[in-house]
Order: structure tokens, then sequence, then C-alpha cells
């Protein structure tokens, strides 16, 4: 796979219960492909509050720890509304490839929200694949990205 982000720095990915499956399945999957995923929990599928892992996750691609993040929870609604509190977080939820293909080039969002709910697991994987390979087109979708810090 080839990436537009760079593979030197971590992957941060968290889960609620809800995605925990999804979360340990493509963990798996990124490190065979040569990934270095810091796991943000949940670590297990017992009930947990989704803002704490989505926050952990998304501190890591704030402050330039991490590359990228992938977010997991049922809808991925609340675990993208958390991430975007933060500072040049732009986590986008993907419900398709054309979707994650779009956030990436036309958002240049840093984070994808997978509703683990609503895809399968191979579709979940195919718009990590896609998210991660695809680069930000840059010119008139600059001055777009520019506009959405407050």
């Amino acid at each position: 796979m080839q990436t537009a982000f760079n593979k030197d720095l971590p992957l941060a990915i968290g889960a609620d219960h809800a995605g925990y499956e999804y979360k340990e399945a493509i963990k798996q999957w990124l490190t065979e492909q040569g990934w270095n995923v810091s796991d943000k929990g949940t670590h297990g599928p017992d009930s947990v509050d989704y803002p704490d892992y989505a926050h952990p996750t998304a501190s890591m691609v704030e402050k330039g720890e991490a590359g990228v993040g992938i977010l997991i929870c049922g809808s991925a609604n609340g675990v993208c509304i958390t991430a975007n509190k933060h500072q040049g977080i732009r986590a986008a939820l993907c419900w398709n490839a054309d979707v994650a293909s779009l956030a990436r080039q036309h958002n240049d969002a840093n984070i994808i929200g997978l509703p683990a709910r609503f895809v399968s697991l191979e579709e979940a994987k195919q718009m990590v694949s896609i998210f991660l390979s695809t680069a930000f087109e840059g010119g008139r979708h600059q001055n777009r990205v520019d506009k959405i810090s407050c």
C-alpha cells in the first residue's frame, strides 16, 4: 500500500466497546503492513465511554506524536465529534470508499472515523487503505481547509 502519511510516525487508533473487535483486527492488519500502531484503547469488549479513547487518539495526532488516527465506535459520530474538538484535527466519518477518498483529497482529514455497526470489517479495511494511501489535493481545497479552525 502506497501511503500519503509518514510511516515513521505511529498511527494512533482508539475505539469504544462497539468498535473493539474492528480495532483489534485493523491493528493487526496494519502491523502486518509495517505500521507502528499506538493503541489508545479500549482493551476489551466491556461498555466504556468513547471520549476516553477518542481524546488520547486525537491528542497524539494533534501533538504530532502520530501522523494519522483511526477511531471506531458504533456510529462513529461520537468519536468524530470528540476528536474534532482538538485543534488541527479533521476527523471524518466515513461509510464507504468514495467518502474515505474525498475526506483525504478535499478535506485533508487526519483521522478516519469508522461506524462499526454499519460497515463490514472488510469495508472498514478498504476505507482505511484508501484513507492512508490518498493524498490531499491542495489547490482550491487548501483555502477551504484553512478556514476550518476557529
